[in-house]
């Protein structure tokens, strides 16, 4: 019994310890962010597009790109309506190197300069079927070689054309990434991967900034409740069930964690 009791403990201490984090101030001053110069992609929908709004509330000039225009101009709107000082949209594929360029040099132009890139974006063009599934069932390399290119590559590269300006305003790179980032993970090998490699890129990338005072914050984010969210659970339902039967199958929508609004406001800052 003196485990259990030991376990007991451990469980609320780590709880307590949580809500104290969570509900901690940590410093951060609302106001540093008025005017602060923003760009955040992947601004369509989910965490992008609460980021932006967050920004927004906080009264900062801020870019947002993705790909879909008309879903751009509606997150504008609703930005300058929550307090932007500036709300600006770039609409492009990051997975292409002029796009990313055509990014940063709004930036530069239209905001004079950069304080904070948050890298949210995420996707793929090349088509690879039907998934989850396991890899050695569809090795699809060229698949894989889009996948990494938009969800790592154009990470790299965009933080890299950022980075003079970073350097200057001594700013911040943010990487969203998630637990399947830290953990292996079945039936998403190609995603597990392409996160892995932001983790070991940008923890290195933090060490090499330090002398130039550009903080680089990896944003492991549990499961946020979007419908691409839902589509995935119903999805890995099923191809649990085939690979690893009904037992397993069941756990799969326990797994994750849902939050209806995001407010990011004190992990990126």
């Amino acid at each position: 019994m003196l485990w259990l009791v030991i376990v007991f403990v451990m469980v609320v201490a780590g709880l307590a310890a949580y809500k104290y984090l969570l509900n901690a101030n940590n410093g951060f001053d609302p106001e540093s962010l008025r005017g602060a110069r923003v760009v955040v992609t992947g601004c369509s929908t989910g965490v992008g597009e609460q980021v932006a709004y967050q920004y927004a509330k906080h009264g900062a000039k801020v870019v947002i790109t993705a790909r879909r225009e008309e879903r751009l101009k509606e997150v504008v709107a609703k930005m300058k309506d929550l307090g932007a000082q500036e709300a600006i949209y770039v609409a492009g594929d990051m997975g292409k190197a002029e796009d990313c360029e055509r990014t940063i040099e709004t930036a530069s132009s239209k905001l004079g300069g950069l304080d904070y890139i948050i890298l949210n974006h995420w996707g793929c063009s090349h088509k690879r079927g039907k998934f989850p599934k396991l890899w050695d069932a569809d090795p699809d390399m060229d698949f894989l070689a889009d996948y990494t290119n938009i969800n790592y590559l154009s990470h790299v590269r965009l933080a890299s054309l950022a980075l003079p300006m970073l350097k200057e305003s001594q700013g911040n790179i943010t990487v969203v990434t998630g637990l399947l980032g830290k953990v292996p993970n079945p039936t998403f090998t190609f995603y597990t991967g392409a996160k892995f490699a932001l983790d070991g890129f940008f923890s290195s990338l933090r060490c090499e900034m330090k002398p130039h005072n550009v903080s680089i914050t990896l944003a492991v984010l549990g499961s946020v409740d979007t419908d691409g969210l839902r589509g995935s659970i119903q999805v890995r339902s099923s191809i649990f069930h085939v690979h690893f039967g009904q037992k397993w199958a069941q756990y799969a929508p326990l797994w994750y964690t849902r939050h209806s609004e995001i407010d990011l406001s004190r992990f990126l800052w």
